[in-house]
């Protein structure tokens, strides 16, 4: 007969608890109106976007234009619609490809159409290829990829992956929508969110105890200049290209456009330095169990596996940076724009506080999860039979 202790039923009681609660703030978040009737242009119109699959292509004018590597021109095609209100419905279009929209047509295959209404009457337009079965199936390999390698581990982290888009979806979304301050809104989510990932990928453990405290200095201390070198350089939400689409937005709620730039740099920090957590205090726990080391020796340890890995992974978060302004950087350098210009250009600020910020706060990370991960593991989780150093240089078993 299965066996549980008190601790585990505490443990097990205390989650489905935290769960609960969770869930309810979820509830209580999610639930809102919308500001902008976003698919109906007029009053009495409505706009739909559907599955459809393509019956024929009678007529077809298309030529490959090299300069774009695109297929252009025009055809006619004759389209069932297989979702909504008009499904069954069987219409032809003309679908034209340039390189605005070009989604090419073929019998047998599926697109998404745009349906515009008007009473009774209504036109359809090509919107785009239909490419949902192609992401479930990107996003099952990935699962599927860590389920296979990674075991127990591998679906403990998917749950936190789960957990970590649900948070950010479900609850900091809404929040800012009903006007809660963006910069204290994305600090709780960002604690709460690498609670419980780290949780689930590293177990209940003193190992994940030194990475959550390490991550959440460093997320701290990240705060604190971030916040410093976005008002030194003035740099706010309002200097973002969708500014003007959320100032509207926040007319008609609460929102607060001019935090929304100090929350985004540090939710995209997050995974950063949860990464090198995890690791470093990993690393600390593994070289402890495997031999007999002193507060200070465990410490410069996990320095030494941090520094190895703060370098790629400042790289990594300036690289990614990097290629999110891909476009923008080919822009500049078409237009030979000026060194003033550039430097002090708002989105040019943007990426680089975003990068640096980061790569702060990952740099920060590797001296605090090291401390925190010498000091507690020795003391909290033994594990072996050989003396225990503890920061004060006294020994024990």
């Amino acid at each position: 007969m299965l066996k549980i202790t008190r601790k585990e039923l505490i443990n097990s009681a205390a989650a489905v608890a935290a769960l609960a609660i969770y869930l309810a703030l979820i509830f209580i978040f999610y639930i809102h109106t919308p500001i902008y009737h976003l698919y109906s242009s007029a009053p009495g119109e409505h706009v739909y976007y559907e599955k459809a699959a393509v019956i024929s292509v009678s007529q077809e004018n298309i030529a490959r234009d090299e300069s774009l590597g695109l297929d252009v021109g025009s055809q006619e095609v004759k389209l069932r619609i297989l979702t909504g209100v008009y499904r069954g419905e069987v219409i032809t279009v003309k679908n034209s490809l340039n390189y605005v929209t070009n989604v090419r047509a073929r019998v047998g295959s599926n697109v998404i159409v745009y349906i515009d209404t008007v009473g009774k009457t209504f036109d359809v337009w090509i919107y785009s290829y239909d490419r949902g079965p192609f992401l479930y199936i990107f996003g099952l390999l990935f699962v599927l990829a860590l389920c296979v390698i990674g075991g127990r581990r591998g679906i403990r982290s998917v749950l936190g992956i789960i957990f970590t888009f649900a948070s950010i979806v479900f609850l900091f979304i809404p929040m800012l929508y009903r006007g809660y301050s963006p910069a204290l809104a994305a600090v709780g989510v960002v604690i709460i969110t690498t609670c419980v990932a780290l949780v689930l990928i590293g177990g209940l453990s003193t190992k994940t105890l030194a990475a959550i405290l390490g991550t959440t200095a460093g997320i701290a201390f990240s705060s604190l200049i971030l916040a410093v070198a976005l008002g030194i350089t003035h740099l706010t939400g309002y200097s973002s290209n969708e500014a003007d689409v959320l100032i509207q937005i926040a007319g008609g709620t609460h929102l607060q456009v001019s935090q929304l730039l100090f929350a985004a740099i540090l939710i995209s920090s997050l995974g950063a330095i949860m990464d090198i957590a995890i690791s470093i205090a990993s690393a600390v726990n593994e070289v402890y169990l495997s031999s007999s080391m002193s507060f200070s020796e465990l410490f410069h340890s996990g320095m030494n596996v941090g520094r190895d890995m703060m370098g790629t992974m400042a790289n990594t978060l300036i690289i990614a940076f990097t290629g999110t302004s891909l476009n923008l950087l080919i822009l500049i350098y078409s237009w030979n724009v000026q060194y003033y210009q550039l430097l002090n250009n708002n989105e040019i600020g943007i990426y680089i506080v975003q990068a640096v910020a980061g790569s702060i706060a990952v740099v920060l990370t590797v001296p605090l999860v090291s401390f925190f991960a010498a000091q507690l593991i020795p003391v909290l989780d033994p594990g072996t039979n050989h003396p225990v150093t503890s920061s004060d240089g006294k020994e024990s078993f």
